[in-house]
């Protein structure tokens, strides 16, 4: 079992940045595939990015690439999303999701686990 907890959202003009962060509890977070989505109001949750258990692969929606990095440190049981030039159109909840089987997962579906989300909202 793994809980996650989102941190870091919060208001922002366009062009600035934003650095997300999701704690996962558990001793077995090094071998887990984390993964951050979004969902804007009224509509349906997206992926945003994906690193697999080494950091070796990583995985970006073509909406977020060259603006978004996703990272993890395994020391401290948590992934990150740095966000820059940030655009009105990144405004969404923000969620952190886990797969056990350590991939770089796409598909929301694929995921066992997942945060409670933190809001980002950029302003024009």
């Amino acid at each position: 079992q793994v809980q996650l907890v989102e941190s870091g959202g919060g208001l922002v003009q366009a062009g600035g940045s934003l650095r997300l962060s999701c704690a996962a509890s558990g001793r077995t977070f090094s071998s887990y595939g984390m993964g951050w989505f979004r969902q804007a109001p009224g509509k349906e949750r997206v992926f945003v990015a994906a690193i697999n258990w080494s950091g070796s692969i990583t995985n970006y929606a073509d909406s977020v690439k060259g603006r978004f990095t996703i990272s993890r440190d395994d020391a401290k049981n948590t992934v990150y999303l740095q966000m820059n030039t940030l655009k009105p159109e990144d405004t969404a909840n923000y969620y952190c999701a886990a797969d056990a089987n350590g991939r770089a997962l796409i598909r929301a579906d694929f995921y066992e686990y997942w945060g409670q989300g933190t809001q980002v909202t950029v302003s024009s």
